[in-house]
């Protein structure tokens, strides 16, 4: 059995890597929380002490953390992966970071005849826990036939974009669509509640015509609930924006629309609400009505 490291074991990165156990690949896992590695343990996996030793053991690793920093922080220095991976050993960041970190990490470990593929993912956790997750890659034609069997067991479509960071290009514009729908999707449910309407009924109506999304689906029903525990925290699409929009800015191109999604963020998370669902975009409307005191319709 091929040995796979895997390295971020949160609320989608463990899915991902049970999949990989049940699949028949030798596991090596690692996490900064000990406990977290105790499930995967139970199911068959090992653990091992440090990245390094991951590295070392491992012939193929998987990243699945949570910003560049990470990322940067798991492939620098002595005990990084980087100083211990093989030559022709191949690391797959799944993680959303930022491009020039994608290319800064692949660009380490080509000087060490180890590949990189930035590998972000779309789905969500119920993605990762279904396998169905669409997964975006960015690197070496080559390199990604060679690991198409293990994507193959976390998601249902796996696209080449480009080369290394082509991959986080496209997550940021995937990230950019579905985030505007959200905040699309809250300023609707609040001129309706501004009209002292039935949410429930706008959305059923606004499903069955051309508004129809799987935004208004998901997150218009957790709108509807008032339900703002599920989901996505939104504290991530807070970190992916800035990214996005870093990037943006280092490129000169205009992103109007997703400049003032992220100042909606901002007030989100000033609010306090970083670690409940994004569909509480809605509630930062709220707030900013209570803030102001606008007349009712």
């Amino acid at each position: 059995m091929e040995n796979v490291g895997f390295i971020g074991l949160g609320v989608m990165g463990r899915p991902m890597a049970e999949h990989l156990l049940q699949a028949g690949y030798a596991l090596h896992v690692w996490a900064r929380r000990p406990e977290s590695c105790g499930p995967l343990v139970a199911a068959g996996a090992q653990v091992c002490a440090s990245p390094a030793e991951l590295a070392a053991r491992c012939s193929r690793v998987i990243t699945m953390v949570t910003g560049s920093g990470d990322v940067a922080s798991l492939a620098e220095g002595p005990e990084g992966l980087a100083a211990h991976l093989a030559p022709g050993s191949v690391w797959m960041d799944m993680s959303t970071i930022a491009p020039t970190t994608a290319r800064q990490v692949g660009a380490l470990l080509a000087a060490r005849g180890v590949d990189f593929l930035d590998a972000p993912v779309s789905g969500g956790e119920q993605g990762a826990r279904d396998a169905s997750l669409s997964i975006m890659v960015g690197g070496e034609t080559r390199v990604l036939a060679s690991v198409q069997p293990l994507l193959a067991c976390l998601g249902r479509t796996v696209t080449h974009i480009g080369g290394i960071g082509a991959g986080q290009v496209a997550k940021a514009c995937n990230q950019m669509i579905m985030v505007a729908a959200i905040q699309a999707c809250a300023e609707a449910m609040h001129l309706a509640q501004a009209f002292g309407l039935d949410l429930a009924a706008v959305r059923q109506a606004l499903g069955g015509g051309s508004a129809a999304s799987r935004v208004l689906e998901v997150m218009g029903a957790r709108m509807v609930r008032g339900d703002y525990a599920q989901g996505i925290e939104a504290r991530l699409h807070h970190k992916d924006f800035g990214i996005l929009l870093q990037a943006a800015h280092d490129l000169g191109a205009p992103l109007p629309v997703a400049a003032q999604v992220e100042q909606q963020l901002n007030a989100l998370m000033a609010r306090g609400w970083g670690r409940e669902d994004t569909a509480s975009l809605l509630r930062v409307l709220a707030a900013t009505d209570g803030d102001n005191g606008p007349a009712r319709v």
